[in-house]
């Protein structure tokens, strides 16, 4: 009898240690020590239409960075794919943003733009360099394969968080993206983009928009939120865009001309 006791004592700790387990690892990562540097070391401008990143204070802090980085990189896939969607992606986010981050300290304070960083036969996002789920990846693995490449996503405004380090880009968020505040994120880096003047604005009588919209428009086009067309998207953000009822019109009937505005390389740190 008090062996019996004892089997059924040691199978409930297993069960409740695995069911423990099971639930650590559904809440997703704890992203902490990347909000606390973000917080840190990036400065919101424009009511946080843009951001400009201290990366001498990332740099003051590289160690926290690097055991940040090192954490993600512990993560297996068997984890990640236990996770929640939201989970994954802002995994996915942070992770791109941090390892940028990491990169242009690679060279900081000699660079003037992350292209810098490339060459001629090597851009910097096609790097291998960042230890993740079981490969040695680039920036350019992350967001194309991991993100876009995924049927698991399809979600476009992960463009208006994801950060190449340049003053063309959506601003860097000062705070790290989680799975349960993650659609409220997106929403206002969406709308914050879309608000920035400097990025969209109508320019006699044209649609002048950043080239994301030209480097991505299929991802706005592919069902998201039954879009079929990067103009019902735009419709749907009119008001972001600060558009008149004409102009609205127009759009809802492919009437408007739309251009793209050149992008800015230049690094988005600190003045």
């Amino acid at each position: 009898m008090k062996t019996l006791r004892v089997l059924v004592v040691t199978l409930l700790s297993v069960i409740l240690s695995a069911l423990f387990s099971a639930q650590v690892i559904a809440k997703g990562f704890d992203h902490q020590a990347w909000d606390t540097l973000l917080k840190q070391h990036v400065v919101m401008l424009k009511g946080g239409q843009a951001s400009q990143v201290d990366y001498q204070g990332f740099a003051d802090d590289k160690s926290q960075l690097k055991s940040y980085l090192a954490s993600l990189s512990e993560v297996s896939n068997a984890e990640f794919d236990a996770w929640p969607k939201d989970e994954q992606l802002a995994f996915l986010i942070n992770a791109y943003n941090a390892w940028t981050v990491a990169l242009i300290l690679t060279k900081w304070p000699d660079l003037d733009s992350i292209k810098d960083l490339g060459s001629f036969f090597n851009s910097p996002w096609s790097k291998s360099f960042i230890p993740l789920l079981g490969e040695t990846r680039s920036l350019d693995d992350i967001e194309h394969t991991l993100i876009r490449g995924s049927d698991r996503y399809q979600d476009p405004r992960i463009h208006f968080a994801v950060n190449c380090a340049s003053i063309g880009c959506p601003a860097l968020r000062n705070e790290a993206y989680t799975g349960k505040y993650l659609d409220t994120q997106l929403g206002e880096q969406t709308r914050l983009f879309l608000e920035d003047r400097s990025r969209n604005r109508i320019d006699n009588g044209k649609l002048a928009l950043s080239s994301i919209f030209k480097w991505y428009r299929k991802d706005f086009e592919k069902g998201w939120q039954g879009y079929s067309s990067l103009e019902q998207f735009l419709v749907d953000h009119a008001a972001d865009l600060s558009l008149s009822p004409e102009e609205v019109q127009k759009l809802k009937d492919k009437d408007m001309t739309i251009r793209f505005l050149d992008y800015d390389w230049a690094l988005n740190k600190t003045l």
